[in-house]
């Protein structure tokens, strides 16, 4: 009827609200974890647990102070179990690192290593140092001009007629030459091997290729330093995560704290429940004896609740569900 309207939400200090708009904040987290992949926990508490018993709302009708301690409580502990969460979770995955990831990049880093110094080792012993020596097998045949060796490159990426299949072509200064059309970057590529493998992509300027082929060479050294900076960082990763993975949850005793004291507090506004184990109390209590006091009592009441844990729960409970 109206194209447009105002929405008006009012909001009265002290009263019934400020639970009501706790429970529609709760609801909203709960969302939040699944609509978000954000959130470091695999699992969400049902929000039913936030429902308010027919004994919390009167004693919050009746101001009592621990319906507010009780609210601040449980969002300060939501937060310490979320973090908790996020630390168990990097917990598994630095155990993960330490048993499984790290130990297999180390390998990796170890074979490469010995494999470069294996190269540099075949370079040195095969490098043409003067210009005028220089000599490629390409298909069986000698060339002693970097544009003949070049050219015939390049007439062997002509006759290929295969993609993606590897053919061997020759040797230069001690490493196997290997070539291959990438068909998914549409070039050429020429892999020098020896221990480890070099890849260059080829152009069409033969002087260009011999270029670029001994730029490969000569970067081994690189490699290796590379190679070795990169171990040494890996290992010291996993002697971090060793001893992180010893460290228990900073917060873990003020978890513990609060737990504790929402388990009481829940026990103290759960007065329907309270109320049936203090009348049976009384029944046993002698004429004269004085009267236990809460604290007492409430150590009774969880005594109780345990053994009692497989019978059906006394009282009613209610649900206040906010639309």
């Amino acid at each position: 009827m109206n194209k447009k309207v105002h929405i008006y939400r009012y909001v009265t200090e002290g009263t019934f609200d400020s639970y009501m708009w706790q429970l529609i904040e709760s609801k909203q987290k709960f969302i939040s974890q699944i609509m978000t992949s954000k959130s470091p926990v695999r699992s969400c508490e049902d929000v039913d647990d936030t429902a308010l018993s027919y004994a919390e709302v009167k004693a919050l009708a009746t101001g009592n102070p621990a319906i507010k301690e009780k609210m601040a409580l449980d969002v300060e502990v939501s937060k310490l179990k979320l973090l908790k969460a996020n630390f168990v979770s990097n917990h598994y995955r630095l155990e993960d690192d330490i048993s499984k990831n790290f130990p297999q990049q180390i390998a990796v880093l170890k074979e490469n290593i010995e494999g470069y110094k294996s190269d540099l080792e075949q370079y040195q012993a095969n490098k043409i140092t003067d210009p005028e020596r220089f000599v490629m097998e390409v298909g069986g045949t000698a060339f002693y001009e970097k544009k003949e060796a070049g050219a015939a490159l390049l007439a062997v990426c002509q006759s290929m007629k295969q993609a993606d299949a590897m053919i061997n072509v020759g040797q230069y200064q001690g490493f196997s030459i290997r070539l291959k059309f990438d068909s998914w970057n549409k070039e050429f590529i020429l892999s020098l091997k020896n221990e480890n493998v070099y890849r260059v992509s080829l152009g069409s300027d033969e002087n260009g290729n011999i270029i670029r082929i001994n730029n490969a060479l000569e970067a081994i050294p690189q490699k290796l330093a590379e190679a070795e900076r990169k171990l040494e960082t890996v290992q010291g990763q996993m002697k971090n995560a060793m001893e992180e993975v010893k460290k228990p949850f900073p917060k873990e005793e003020e978890l513990n704290q609060k737990l504790e004291r929402l388990s009481e507090l829940n026990a103290l506004l759960n007065m329907d429940e309270k109320e049936t184990v203090m009348e049976g109390e009384a029944e046993q209590d002698e004429p004269g004896k004085e009267k236990r006091s809460i604290h007492e009592k409430i150590s009774a009441y969880k005594k109780s609740t345990q053994l009692e844990n497989t019978e059906d729960r006394i009282g009613i409970s209610s649900e206040i569900c906010i639309g």
